[in-house]
Order: C-alpha cells, then structure tokens, then sequence
C-alpha cells in the first residue's frame, strides 16, 4: 500500500505541473509536449485505480493520435505570435471577467459537492473476478449504455461533418470529381473508336 501511494503521489503531482506548464509554456511545442508528459501520467493513474483498458487508450488515442497530431500541426505551421500579442491586453479585462466568472462556478460547484449516502448503496456491483476489465467495460457500454453510445457517435459525426463543410473552400479552375456525371457515363461517351491508316499517327 505505501509503494501505490508512492506513485500516487508522484502520478498526481506530475501531472498537476505538466498541466500547469501546458498553459503557461510561451512555446507552443513545448505545451503539446508538456500535454503528453500529463497524458502519460494520467494513465498511470488509470493503471493505479485497476483500470489497465482506459489506460492503454489513453495512451493510444491521445498520446498516439491526438497530442502526435496537434505536434505536427503546431511544427509545420507558420503561426505569427505577436500578432496574436497585439490585441492581449485589448482583451485582457473580457477575457478576465470570464475566467473569474468561471472560477466562482467552480468553487461553487466543488464547495457544495457532497456524496449522497443512499446513492453509495445503489452501486452497481463490481465484476467478477474472471472477468476482465474490457468485457466489463463493454458489457456496460454496449447494453446499458448503448443508445448513449450511438448518440455520442452521431453528435461526433455531426461535428465532423461541420467541420469539413466550415473549412472546405472551392477554388476556381480546378477541376473536382463529379459522381453522378461519372456514374451517368455510358460506352459511347467514354471510348471514341476512329480508323486510322498503317503508319500514320493519330
């Protein structure tokens, strides 16, 4: 039990700093990798609390796709950053006003946060001990939360779809694939048969 806490604490303290160096880091590769220092010791975290699954996807999906990606994006672009600076401290009292407002509703919420006795007896029993924490996992998301699921699937989809129609932009002379003209086709429009002479070119 003092090795978990150990870690516990090393895991949780790590993370508070990565965290907090991701917002205050001038350079922006330097936060993406601050992100993923706090996303690996999230993990480790997950694995502490006996949850090796979400663990492994934390890694795998944010540390593999998503922090890997914002890398990228953040290295290969050329962003002007004083010219973000130029309007900061136009902003600052708006931009002030709103994080005080959303720090009161934080102390708020965890000032009045307290865990009802009733509902620590409606919890649902643990898994047996042969099962394993992916089936379990599964077995609740894909029965007991399945409309959930599909529900966040779509609302994701939605916001896909919103993205690539925000930021799709045609430009003029070039020419794009049109389905239904290809699918409309027939042999006579797309093969042109023409009788040439022996040694004469077309």
């Amino acid at each position: 039990m003092m090795i978990a806490a150990l870690f516990f604490y090393l895991f949780s303290a790590v993370l508070i700093a990565s965290a907090f160096l991701v917002i205050t880091s001038r350079n922006p590769v330097h936060s993406v990798l601050f992100l993923i220092l706090a996303f690996f010791n999230a993990a480790g975290l997950f694995l502490l609390l006996g949850a090796e699954f979400l663990a492994m996807l934390l890694v795998v999906v944010y540390v593999g796709a998503v922090a890997v990606l914002f890398l990228f994006v953040v290295m290969m672009l050329d962003v002007d950053f004083a010219e973000f600076k130029q309007g900061f401290m136009r902003y600052l009292p708006v931009g002030g006003a709103i994080g005080a407002i959303v720090l009161l509703e934080l102390v708020l919420v965890v000032g009045g946060w307290r865990v009802d006795a009733a509902s620590l007896a409606n919890v649902a029993s643990p898994a047996p001990p042969a099962m394993s924490n992916t089936l379990a996992l599964g077995r609740v998301l894909y029965t007991q939360y399945a409309y959930l699921f599909i529900a966040a699937g779509m609302v994701l989809l939605t916001a896909m779809i919103g993205a690539i129609i925000l930021t799709l932009h045609h430009k003029v002379g070039i020419k794009r694939q049109d389905v239904a003209a290809q699918n409309a086709r027939t042999p006579k429009d797309a093969v042109e048969l023409r009788k040439k002479s022996f040694r004469q070119g077309v």
